[in-house]
């Protein structure tokens, strides 16, 4: 840890917020390839080949399975080839239920294997964002990493006032290199989808959202804006006060640079530890899922990746969301379809207002059968599952039943809600774990600052208490 003397009242190019073309997004074209992305495709296509081949070589020596070999050649060959390639392993590793087993074993080798970078580049980053030396800026800063990601790194360090702060840096170049190998990413896909195992994987559409995603979180003015609206909606009712985000200190932002609170806690799937600490893994749960609901169905920006890094239990016992690189935003249409599903789901279980709702937004073609007929596949497919909750229902399974509905009726799969069912799985395995007789569905808690009669209402009748948990 590197003491210094730093500047009273330091204000960087964001204190007062980052302008307009700081948020934008900035997205280079997926399907041009250029020259340059040659070389880099080459370097994949024998990266891929060769550690492919020399595990299933070993493999087939020591009798393991194909499929087990493959695929930890294949991730073998991701790590080889650096951020991007590493990022797709982690969305393996963490798509539970989705992808074969024995590729989602390998994968999570990605988790943690990204290397830092150098500090002397993280210091000439944060001094090119904030216009000073690092030791002008912070009254200390800890040169060793408190952890280190596909796109950016983690250190600790003081603010001139005294308040301990982390500072999450981009790696240097990250934007350009990742953006080759998204290029390349979507041109293999486009030839996989030409083959007989790869003609209705969707591959290229899979590449097209990683892009949009990484787009975003290339973005640092916009996580940090992202992250501070989104605690400051946290307590938008006056509740919610078990549940937090890292302040952030705009004033020590830059364009690839985020100054935060630090703050200290576990993973929200140590469960063993959860337990040592006589946490209340189902009061934990209902808190951060109710912050969740009201930022998907009121606020409009949620939070998009909800895997363990990302939520954690503080030591004083509240739940904190972390890392708002990925965030979504359902449109005013979609925001009123998913509270008429939730709705429909904790109330009355009118699944025709759904089918109407599907039709009005789009999903399901005019040709489609009635209304009627669409909210009874509906009920079929979800009323006797609802009572049950997340702790005693397949989501995964749930999942591909509503893709394989909606191309039953030749509909289009929504892009708004593939975010929404990402976070519906991660909010599965908890709830698993930590309370598996919970029944999200039928919990008043959850909405009762979206329906708050109709909770109000159902609470007394459950014999609820709605504020024993704020």
């Amino acid at each position: 840890m590197n003491a210094s003397a730093a500047l009273p009242g330091f204000r960087g190019p964001f204190a007062d917020g980052p302008n307009a073309s700081a948020l934008a997004i900035h997205e280079p074209d997926l399907t041009g390839f250029q020259l340059r992305d040659v070389a880099r495709l080459v370097v994949v296509l024998l990266v891929l080949t060769a550690t492919v081949l020399r595990a299933l070589i070993i493999g087939l020596i020591r009798r393991r399975p194909t499929a087990t070999a493959a695929s930890d050649g294949l991730i073998g060959g991701f790590i080889i080839l650096g951020p991007t390639f590493v990022k797709v392993g982690q969305m393996i590793a963490s798509s539970s239920g989705l992808t074969p087993a024995t590729l989602q074993a390998a994968a999570r080798r990605c988790l943690d294997a990204v290397p830092p970078f150098p500090v002397s580049e993280v210091r000439r980053v944060i001094e090119e964002d904030l216009g000073r030396p690092v030791d002008e800026i912070f009254t200390t800063f800890d040169d060793e990493p408190l952890s280190a990601a596909s796109i950016g790194q983690v250190h600790a360090c003081t603010l001139g006032d005294g308040r301990h702060a982390v500072v999450k840096v981009q790696r240097p170049n990250i934007a350009r290199t990742m953006h080759i190998d998204l290029r390349i990413g979507y041109r293999l896909a486009g030839w996989f989808e030409r083959t007989r195992w790869g003609a209705h994987s969707g591959a290229r559409e899979v590449i097209a959202d990683l892009h949009s995603v990484t787009c975003q979180e290339l973005n640092s003015a916009l996580e940090a804006w992202r992250q501070h609206e989104f605690r400051i909606n946290i307590s938008a009712f006056g509740d919610n006060t078990m549940v937090t985000s890292p302040e952030v200190y705009l004033d020590h932002c830059g364009p690839r640079t985020i100054c935060m609170e630090f703050v200290e806690g576990i993973p929200m799937d140590d469960f063993d530890e959860l337990e040592r600490r006589g946490i209340d893994g189902q009061a934990m749960l209902r808190r951060g899922a109710k912050v969740w609901a009201e930022s998907v169905m009121v606020h409009g920006p949620f939070h998009g990746d909800m895997h363990a890094g990302n939520v954690w239990v503080l030591d004083d016992g509240r739940g904190c969301y972390l890392d708002f690189g990925i965030m979504g935003e359902l449109s005013p249409e979609w925001r009123d379809f998913l509270k008429d599903l939730f709705y429909t789901c904790m109330f009355d279980r009118n699944f025709v207002r759904l089918a109407a709702g599907f039709r009005s937004l789009g999903v399901v073609p005019q040709t489609a059968p009635p209304d009627e007929e669409l909210g009874a596949v509906l009920q079929a497919l979800l009323g006797d599952l609802l009572d049950d909750g997340f702790g005693g229902l397949d989501i995964a399974a749930l999942v591909t039943q509503a893709i394989e509905l909606t191309s039953t009726y030749e509909a289009k799969n929504p892009r708004e809600l593939v975010l929404i069912a990402k976070q519906l799985l991660y909010i599965d395995r908890y709830t698993k774990q930590l309370a598996p007789t919970y029944a999200l569905t039928s919990d008043p808690y959850v909405v009762q600052n979206i329906f708050p009669d109709e909770a109000r209402a159902k609470a007394e009748e459950l014999g609820i208490d709605l504020a024993a948990l704020a």
